[in-house]
């Protein structure tokens, strides 16, 4: 049996995690001499001694084709760590996974790509500003990566489904365990246009502790993260920790001061983080991943300032409408714009932002606000 059969084979056992098949590698044992070995000869090779049980007890060439003929029963097929079509950028990260299970298109995982996470709770703001960076990153060739959960991470997936740059999940469940329940239909929808990813086997149920690993792979995929809208223990800080530990670029969206969604992600802009107020802050910074023919028209859109006809492209909504033709009277401050409008401050700011966001408006010192 080749060694990829094999590590596919330790990896379906049960209790075998990353360190275990990373002790069984340094000890020489990824042969089929490992079919052999007895629950001593485990334990010797430092396999802590539940573990060696199930490997003695299951660990043979029956039970890998069992498990084959179910991933293929199931329409998921394996990558690992020793073939040639696994990630590279995945690769360099400092704890790559042996195996990746996965349905759909397998090359979107060698894509340029940009995470995109987020609060599983996320404001109307968090929403559009969601659904309009991943559609334009997707448009101008970028796969837009992400993690099956509700809220921002759903609402990138469907932005990005169907256009260039496309969208890949990666879930931290076997993939006949999709979670959250409700995100199924949204998953074979990805895994028909995009790709979904897992590295646990068939069978493994939804835990807590397996999602920050999860996050780890979001991060390794990518050239960036993007955290989008986030309060201050969110789990998508995971994901920016773990894209700066593989030396990679992090994002993040301003929001209100005043909303606690957006203290995780003013957070890291305080920390260095560099901070996206439209999808061109994170387009120039990869222009050479991504050949110009595939950009086209869209990295030149994305890029230029926004007149009358890119308002029109950008569709603004009838109260960006509103405050954008108040604002061709101005420039005006924050509180003549309150007068002027007779909306309450949260409600203001979160449009305004949202017209900064697709440059029709900016700021000026003082907080005073004008078209572009």
């Amino acid at each position: 049996m080749e060694r990829r059969g094999l590590l596919i084979g330790l990896n379906e056992v049960e209790g075998v995690g990353w360190k275990t098949i990373d002790r069984i590698l340094q000890a020489g044992l990824l042969t089929e001499n490992a079919f052999l070995c007895s629950y001593e000869d485990w334990v010797k090779a430092g396999i802590p001694a539940k573990i060696a049980q199930k490997l003695a007890a299951d660990f043979n060439e029956e039970w890998i084709c069992t498990r084959c003929n179910l991933m293929k029963e199931s329409g998921v097929e394996a990558a690992t760590l020793l073939d040639e079509d696994y990630p590279e950028r995945l690769k360099e990260t400092p704890q790559p996974p042996w195996v990746l299970y996965y349905r759909g298109n397998l090359k979107l995982a060698s894509c340029p790509s940009i995470a995109m996470v987020g609060t599983r709770v996320p404001t109307a703001y968090g929403r559009k500003v969601g659904e309009m960076l991943a559609s334009e990153l997707s448009a101008a060739g970028f796969t837009v990566v992400s993690g099956l959960a509700r809220g921002i991470d759903s609402v990138c997936h469907e932005a990005a489904l169907g256009s260039k740059g496309g969208t890949v999940a990666v879930v931290a469940t076997g993939l006949d365990r999709i979670y959250p329940p409700e995100n199924r239909e949204l998953e074979r929808q990805i895994s028909r246009e995009g790709l979904v990813l897992s590295e646990y086997p068939l069978g493994t149920k939804s835990h807590p502790g397996l999602f920050p690993q999860r996050n780890r792979i979001i991060a390794g995929l990518t050239l960036g993260t993007l955290v989008v809208e986030a309060d201050a223990r969110s789990g998508s800080l995971i994901t920016a920790d773990a894209a700066l530990e593989a030396g990679r670029d992090v994002f993040a969206v301003p929001g209100p001061i005043t909303s606690p969604k957006s203290r995780g992600a003013l957070d890291l802009i305080k920390q260095g983080a560099k901070l996206v107020t439209g999808a061109s802050d994170i387009i120039e910074e990869y222009l050479s991943h991504v050949p110009s023919k595939s950009i086209g028209d869209t990295e030149k859109a994305v890029l230029q300032p926004v007149g009358e006809d890119r308002l029109r492209e950008k569709k603004l909504t009838s109260e960006e409408s509103h405050l954008y033709h108040i604002l061709h009277q101005g420039p005006f401050t924050l509180d003549e714009l309150l007068l002027r409008t007779g909306w309450d401050f949260g409600h203001l700011h979160s449009v305004l932002l949202s017209l900064i966001i697709k440059k029709a408006v900016s700021q000026l010192p003082g907080a005073i606000y004008k078209v572009i």
